[in-house]
C-alpha cells in the first residue's frame, strides 16, 4: 500500500495541510511550513516517503515552470526593459563575482580547479521558487529589494544555459577515453550554429504565437464560455512552451516567463493568472516538500563540520557580495538587506547542475552527497532568515526614516477602480473616470466586448468577477472602489458576496435592474445601488412636465421633492428587506409609501405654479437647495 501512488497522494496533502497552517499561523510563511512538512514524512523521520523523492521532484519542478509563467504575467514589456540594468549588471556581476570567489575558497581548500569551479558556479544559484513566492506573500515583489532580487534570479536562470554548457567542458579530462554515455552522446549533439538558430526561432516563435495564435484561440475558447476549457488552453500553453524550449536546449523556466511577457498585454491575462494560480501552488508547494524529503540527516551526522561549513561559508559570502554591489548599484538600505537575505541562500537549480556534474564526471559522489546536503539545509534556512529581516533588521536599517517600510517605494500598476462588466452602463462609467485621468481595471465575460473595447484602447481583462482569485489578481485588495455593473443580478448579487468576503473593506458601488435586486443589493452593504433605467426615467418625466407646461425650475423643483421622498422610502423598504419582514409587510409599506408621495405632491397645488411662474421664485429655492450646494457649485 506504501508504494500505491493514492497512498503517497494522501501523505503530501496531509503533510501540507496540517504543517502549513501551523507555520502560517506562527509567523513564519508558507514555504517554511513546506519544507518541514518535507522533512517529517522523509525517510530519515518518521519514513512515509523515500526513493520515490527524486521522482516526485522532476513532477514538482514544473511548479517553478508555472511559477515563471505568471512572473512574466505581471510584467509588461516595458517594465522589463526598464529593469534591464539590473538584470544585467547586478545579475551578472552577482554570479560572476560569487563563482569566482566560492572557486578560490574552493582551490585555497585542496580541490581541483574544475571541481572548485563547477561548485562554485553551482552555489552562486539561488532559490527563484522560495524567494519569489516568499516576497508575493509579504507584499515585497515589488518594492525596490524585491525587483533587484527578481532581477539576479531572472539573470540567474538564464545563465543557467552556459552553465550547463561549460560542465562537459570540465569533465573532458575524465571523459576522454571512459566510453561514457555521455560521451557517446556527445556525437550526436546539434553544431552550436544550428543550436544558435534553433534557440533564437524558438523565442521568435514564442513571441509571434502569443500576439497572433494564442490571442484568438482564447477569444474563440472564452466565446465557448466552458471554463474547463479555457483551463486546459493554459495548462497546454504552459507544457507546450515548456517542451519547446527543452527540445532546443533553454530552460523551460525561462521560455514560459518569456511567454508570460509577450502575454502580459492581453486582455486575458487576469483570467490566465487565475487558471493557473491553483496548479502552480499545488506544484510549488509539492517542490519544497520534495526538498524537505531529500535532507541527508545520516550523512549530516556524519560530517556536522563538513556541511556546516558549507553552509555557513556560502550563505555568509552571498550575503557580503550581494551587499556591496546593492550599495555599488545604489539601492537604499532597506532595498539592499532584501535583496542580500533574499538571495543567500542556494536555488533549486543547483541539484541539476550538482547531478549533471556527476555525469560529466567533474566530481564523485563524495562531493555531490555535501552539496545536496547543503543546498537542501540553506532552502530550510531561508523562510527563518526572512523572519529575521522583518523583525530586526529591517527595523535598524529604516530607524533613519520614520515609518520606511520595504512597500512605501511600491510603483503600483494597480487601479484605484475595478469595473466588473463592461457594457451599456459600465462603459458610461468607465469613459467618465478615465476621461478625468482615473485609470480602471475592467472585468468582463463578453469576449466580443472585450476585444472591440481593446481595440478602442482601454485596459479591458476576460474573466468572471464572482471568482475571489480573478479579483485578487485584478488589484481588489488595494483598489479604492468596486463598480459592478454587470447585466445579469444572479451574477451582480454573487459578485458583490465574494467581495464582501474577501475584501470586507472595499467599496462597492453596483447597478440595479430593479427594486428587488436593489433589496438583495443593500442587504450586502453595498455604498451606493443606481436603479439602471431610473435617471433617464426621471429626466423624461421633467421634461414631460415642461412640455406641459411648467417651467423649468419649477419641473425641477417638483421632480427632487418626489425623488427625496421615494429614496428615502426605498431605504426604509431595504431595510425591511434585510430583517426578512413576510412579503405581505413590504407590499404594503410599499402601498403606503405611494399615497404618501401623491400626498405629499399634492400638498401644493402644481397649478399655482403654472399661473405665478413668471419669475424666479427665490424663497422657495432656496427651501429646496440641497445641503452640500454650496460645496458643489463651481466658483465664479
Amino acid at each position: 500500500m506504501s508504494d500505491g501512488i493514492l497512498f503517497q497522494a494522501f501523505v503530501y496533502l496531509c503533510a501540507a495541510v496540517v504543517c502549513v497552517p501551523i507555520a502560517k499561523k506562527a509567523g513564519l510563511g508558507a514555504v517554511l511550513g513546506y519544507l518541514v512538512a518535507g522533512v517529517l514524512i522523509g525517510p530519515h523521520v518518521i519514513g512515509l516517503v523515500g526513493t520515490e523523492g527524486h521522482d516526485v521532484m522532476h513532477f514538482a519542478e514544473f511548479g517553478v515552470v508555472m511559477m515563471l509563467f505568471l512572473v512574466g504575467l505581471e510584467l509588461q514589456p516595458q517594465l522589463l526593459w526598464k529593469l534591464r540594468r539590473p538584470i544585467v549588471g547586478l545579475g551578472g556581476a552577482q554570479v560572476v563575482v560569487t563563482s569566482a570567489l566560492l572557486t578560490g575558497a574552493g582551490m585555497a581548500l585542496g580541490f581541483d580547479w574544475r571541481v572548485a569551479l563547477a561548485a562554485g558556479m553551482i552555489l552562486s544559484m539561488s532559490s527563484t521558487a522560495i524567494v519569489l513566492s516568499t516576497l508575493a506573500e509579504r507584499s515585497l515583489l515589488k518594492t525596490g529589494g524585491g525587483q533587484a532580487s527578481f532581477s539576479v534570479l531572472l539573470f540567474q536562470d538564464i545563465a543557467v544555459i552556459p552553465i550547463l554548457a561549460v560542465f562537459p567542458l570540465l569533465g573532458v579530462a575524465e571523459v576522454v577515453g571512459g566510453g561514457s554515455e555521455h560521451a557517446a552522446a556527445a556525437g550526436d549533439e546539434r553544431p552550436a550554429w544550428m543550436t544558435a538558430l534553433l534557440v533564437l526561432g524558438a523565442v521568435a516563435g514564442v513571441v509571434a504565437a502569443g500576439r497572433f495564435v494564442v490571442r484568438p484561440a482564447f477569444q474563440f475558447l472564452a466565446a465557448v464560455r466552458l471554463r474547463e476549457s479555457f483551463i486546459a488552453a493554459a495548462l497546454l500553453l504552459v507544457v507546450a512552451i515548456a517542451l519547446l524550449m527543452q527540445e532546443v536546449g533553454l530552460s523551460p523556466a525561462l521560455g514560459t516567463f518569456v511567454a508570460g511577457v509577450v502575454l502580459a498585454e492581453s486582455e486575458y491575462r487576469h483570467e490566465l493568472e487565475s487558471d493557473v494560480e491553483p496548479f502552480k501552488g499545488l506544484l510549488l508547494g509539492l517542490f519544497f516538500i520534495s526538498v524537505g524529503a531529500q535532507i541527508d540527516f545520516p550523512l549530516i551526522g556524519d560530517e556536522p563540520l563538513t556541511i556546516a561549513g558549507l553552509v555557513v561559508g556560502t550563505m555568509v559570502l552571498k550575503l557580503g557580495v550581494l551587499l556591496a554591489l546593492g550599495r555599488f548599484f545604489e539601492l537604499d538600505r532597506p532595498a539592499r538587506w532584501l535583496l542580500a537575505m533574499s538571495l543567500a541562500e542556494v536555488g533549486e537549480f543547483a541539484f541539476v547542475l550538482i547531478s549533471f556534474g556527476v555525469q560529466n564526471h567533474i566530481y564523485g559522489t563524495s562531493v555531490a552527497s555535501p552539496l545536496v546536503a547543503a543546498v537542501a539545509i540553506s532552502m530550510l534556512l531561508t523562510p527563518f532568515l526572512f523572519v529575521v529581516l522583518e523583525r530586526w533588521v529591517l527595523p535598524a536599517v529604516t530607524r533613519d526614516s520614520a515609518d520606511a517600510r520595504p512597500h512605501d517605494h511600491i510603483e503600483h500598476a494597480d487601479t484605484p477602480v475595478v469595473i466588473a462588466g463592461y457594457g451599456r452602463f459600465g462603459q458610461v462609467v468607465g469613459r467618465l473616470l478615465r476621461s478625468i485621468g482615473i485609470q480602471c481595471t475592467v472585468l468582463d465575460l463578453d469576449p466580443e466586448m472585450v476585444d472591440v473595447i481593446g481595440r478602442l484602447g482601454f485596459k479591458v481583462y476576460y474573466g468572471d468577477a464572482s471568482r475571489p482569485d480573478l479579483l485578487h489578481a485584478a488589484g481588489c485588495g488595494r483598489a479604492r472602489l468596486l463598480v459592478v455593473a454587470v447585466d445579469d443580478p444572479e451574477q451582480a448579487i454573487s459578485i458583490v458576496k465574494t467581495v464582501r468576503e474577501h475584501f470586507p473593506k472595499l467599496k462597492i458601488f453596483a447597478r440595479a435592474r430593479d427594486r428587488i435586486q436593489y433589496y438583495e443589493l443593500k442587504r450586502h452593504d453595498v455604498a451606493f445601488v443606481h436603479r439602471e433605467t431610473f435617471a433617464s426615467a426621471y429626466e423624461m418625466g421633467i421634461e414631460a412636465l415642461r412640455a406641459l407646461g411648467y417651467r423649468g425650475h419649477t419641473a425641477n423643483r417638483l421632480a427632487r421633492r418626489w425623488r427625496a421622498h421615494e429614496e428615502r422610502e426605498l431605504d426604509e423598504i431595504a431595510a425591511m428587506w434585510a430583517r426578512d419582514e413576510e412579503r405581505t409587510t413590504i407590499f404594503a409599506r410599499v402601498r403606503r409609501a405611494f399615497q404618501e408621495a401623491e400626498r405629499l405632491m399634492r400638498d401644493e397645488d402644481p397649478q399655482v405654479f403654472v399661473d405665478r411662474d413668471a419669475a424666479w421664485d427665490n424663497e422657495a429655492l432656496r427651501v429646496d437647495r440641497r445641503p452640500d450646494d454650496d460645496a458643489t457649485v463651481p466658483p465664479p
